[in-house]
């Protein structure tokens, strides 16, 4: 009875034991799951849409008047949209991941410019002189090579261009001198790239285009020489949507979206590009002064930098808020001379400022937005006659703009903590018409301003990390 007793004791105990071990195995255990590395390598293709807007200078001697040439820009614009198919590399740098990579592209679009209209100043009553420029397709073969920051992609890239450019001028009523031809250059810019999730990725980019110079000469009736020398440049502002073949982020899970609430601010620099539709009206005296009419474009190009300060609010992905800047600018254009010549310009764009409003969709630590609103900016234009300055204008303008851009966390090589962001967008600026009365002569002119910058800024209330 003894043994039994112990017998039933010990199969109590092992049951009892057999209990806490199976409780004990049905326990769950948690991981810390392991967070993936976006990785960029692999095949993407995708399509682009986007806005061009050309600075092509074009001098022209009439066959009348050799060594006396008029100089002005064809800015042919507008839409276009195409696809492009690239491979990306990346592998580790003391910067951090570095992408590198070939990309190609093809477009379709019509950009175009018929404005210019031009009285010839020793001839005003023979027919006035045309100009026109059309680009209806173009395509790049680029290298492309960036740094990677988890799902962004910051790249600068550049390689060969080319495009179809067809281009008429008529002087003093004859025969118009054509072309139409395919012409091969160089381009360069930069651009930023994010995921969208999955194997989708979006990106912002511009382009600079250099097609080359070009002279042709057409004889008129056999004896006298018509020349035009044409200088080919494009500005391209586009966005793309890639979708990547195959590549290693089946692992990867986006970050929740981060927290943009709260006050920031930053500077930034870029470039911009004026298309200011001008034109010179001369009413007559009556007393030989002959009426007359040109149109032209005033082109000023060149950097633009500045500060802004903003506050963002945040609802789930949803980012709304307030943002203004100041820039100083270089923009310039001191080559338009009309009359033959006789008559140049000096356009500038000192500075100008915005307050615009954002909105925008968090995806992860990416902030996709488009923004709008006031602007404003100082304008200088003077104009001169035979040597003797006719016009020296200096005025305050406003208008309005809008524009998108991309706003991601910043930390290259370390220095910079979580609180910091860089961003890259475009703006359009237009600041309105304004007209300046000289004896008989009424100048107009309509500034319209192209702008592409980068940025960095600095988040005050709390840093631009995900929201667990």
């Amino acid at each position: 009875m003894k043994t039994l007793r112990l017998t039933a004791a010990a199969l109590l105990a092992l049951t009892a034991g057999a209990q806490a071990a199976d409780m004990a195995a049905k326990a769950p255990y948690y991981k810390v799951p392991v967070t993936a590395v976006y990785d960029w390598t692999g095949f993407y293709m995708g399509v682009n849409a986007g806005y061009g807007v050309g600075r092509d200078r074009l001098q022209n001697n009439d066959p009348i008047t050799p060594g006396s040439a008029t100089s002005t820009y064809l800015q042919p614009a507008g839409g276009f949209g195409g696809g492009q198919i690239g491979y990306n590399w990346q592998t580790g740098s003391m910067f951090g991941p570095l992408v590198y990579g070939v990309e190609a592209d093809i477009q379709g679009g019509e950009l175009k410019d018929s404005y210019p209209l031009l009285n010839n100043g020793a001839f005003p009553l023979a027919p006035q002189d045309t100009y026109s420029q059309k680009i209806d397709w173009f395509g790049t073969v680029r290298g492309r090579v960036g740094l990677a920051t988890g799902p962004v992609l910051s790249y600068v890239t550049g390689g060969y261009a080319y495009g179809n450019v067809t281009t008429t001028t008529t002087s003093l009523g004859f025969p118009a001198l054509a072309t139409s031809r395919v012409q091969g250059g160089w381009t360069v810019g930069s651009g930023v790239e994010a995921s969208l999730g999955g194997n989708w990725t979006g990106k912002i980019e511009y382009l600079y285009l250099n097609l080359g110079n070009k002279t042709d000469q057409v004889m008129v009736l056999g004896t006298f020489p018509q020349t035009t020398t044409t200088e080919l440049r494009e500005n391209l502002f586009r966005v793309g949507l890639n979708y990547r073949i195959g590549g290693n982020n089946s692992t990867y899970v986006p970050a929740p979206a981060a927290n943009w609430t709260g006050w920031y601010l930053g500077g930034n620099v870029g470039s911009g590009i004026g298309r200011d539709r001008t034109s010179v009206s001369k009413a007559g005296d009556g007393l030989g002064d002959l009426p007359s009419y040109d149109a032209f474009n005033l082109a000023p190009d060149g950097i633009n930098g500045g500060v802004q300060l903003g506050y963002n609010w945040q609802m789930a992905n949803w980012v709304y808020g307030l943002e203004t800047d100041i820039q100083a600018s270089s923009q310039r254009d001191n080559k338009t001379a009309i009359g033959l010549g006789d008559v140049p310009f000096d356009a500038k764009l000192p500075w100008f400022g915005t307050v615009r409003g954002r909105l925008g969709y968090s995806v992860g630590s990416t902030l996709f937005y488009a923004t709008g609103g006031y602007a404003y900016g100082g304008v200088k234009t003077k104009a001169s006659e035979d040597g003797v300055v006719q016009l020296n204008a200096s005025t305050t303008r406003s208008g309005w703009t809008a524009g998108a851009g991309i706003e991601t966390p910043f930390t290259l090589l370390g220095l910079f903590g979580p609180s910091w962001t860089s961003k890259t967008e475009y703006l359009y600026v237009d600041l309105g018409s304004t007209s300046n009365l000289i004896n008989t002569t009424t100048i107009t002119t309509n500034v319209s301003e192209h702008i592409f910058r980068t940025g960095l800024n600095y988040h005050f209330n709390s840093p631009v990390v995900a929201k667990y």
